[in-house]
């Protein structure tokens, strides 16, 4: 089946898409606001979603493939690494939890990208906040979940597709 890393791609831009579809619905139905660190996962979302896409348009070929999921390996890693970061500061007792701050739009246009990223990733009182549960895991370690799953899923995509193409 040549066009194997083609679907393998689509169905992870579809698991990023899907994601993201989720974030919204909690965000406009739900009425959760998203603290900043849950917008610099959402980013971290898209900027995965977008390689898995770019993966599924292109249809690299050997090294192409290594490339589009060495990307979203990058990415999905990163938003992990955020969303845990989110769960420590979630795990801290009241009193170790850092103040609330200003709004990220206010950060944007007050600070230098540098220092709002900086900033964000210090977490504030917003981040810590936990706002619901599912089976005994908060919101964040459901995403840092499934950012692992995701790159997991990423590094397999070119070893399964040379699999596969052998055997067809």
């Amino acid at each position: 089946m040549k066009a194997y890393y083609r679907l393998f791609s689509l169905a992870g831009f579809l698991a990023c898409a899907g994601c993201m579809a989720f974030a919204l619905y909690l965000e406009y139905v739900k009425h959760l606001e998203p603290c900043p660190m849950c917008i610099f996962q959402r980013v971290a979302m898209i900027v995965t979603g977008v390689f898995f896409l770019l993966g599924a348009l292109h249809g690299p070929k050997a090294w192409g493939r290594w490339v589009y999921s060495g990307l979203a390996t990058l990415s999905a890693v990163i938003g992990a690494l955020i969303a845990a970061r989110h769960v420590w500061l979630q795990s801290l007792p009241e009193d170790q939890v850092p103040a609330c701050g200003p709004t990220l739009n206010y950060l944007m246009d007050m600070m230098p990208l540098r220092e709002v990223v900086e900033y964000v990733l210090k977490g504030e009182g917003s981040c810590a906040k936990i706002v619901g549960e599912w089976l005994g895991l908060t919101l964040p370690m459901w995403t840092m979940i499934g950012f692992i799953a995701l790159a997991g899923y990423a590094v397999s995509g070119p070893i399964l597709a040379r699999a596969f193409e052998k055997n067809s």
